[in-house]
């Protein structure tokens, strides 16, 4: 994609403002610090391109700056798109971020997805 800086953060407060409901529920486990005091924000934008005044950007579905992690929630949709998901998980890895992905399916198992996210945590 590419807009202004503004146009991207207009997407990012409306993809906060409707998320998905495994958004919602991975989010009530990762809003307010309540992962071993890990600061999550939702729906966050990196810019990872810029020329002739155009910004190319991603939006990650959540972010902890602390552990330089993106963690992405994949819907059914994205059996459709793996070749983009892999390029966009190069570039995000590119700015150093880890992305961990988690399939919609795997959220039933919230303990099982929580323990995943911990395994960033450095020793």
């Amino acid at each position: 994609m590419n807009l202004t800086w503004k146009s991207i953060t207009e997407i990012a407060r409306e993809l906060r403002k409707n998320p998905t409901a495994s958004e919602k529920l991975l989010w009530k486990h990762l809003r307010k610090r309540q992962l071993q005091g890990y600061k999550f924000l939702r729906q966050k934008p990196f810019v990872h391109e810029q020329r002739e005044n155009r910004r190319y950007f991603y939006i990650a579905d959540f972010y902890c700056a602390e552990l330089n992690l993106v963690i992405e929630v994949d819907g059914k949709i994205h059996n459709f798109q793996k070749e983009y998901d892999y390029q966009r998980d190069l570039v995000l890895n590119g700015l150093g971020l880890r992305v961990l992905r988690i399939k919609n399916e795997e959220l039933v198992d919230m303990d099982g997805v929580l323990e995943r996210i911990l395994e960033y945590v450095p020793e």
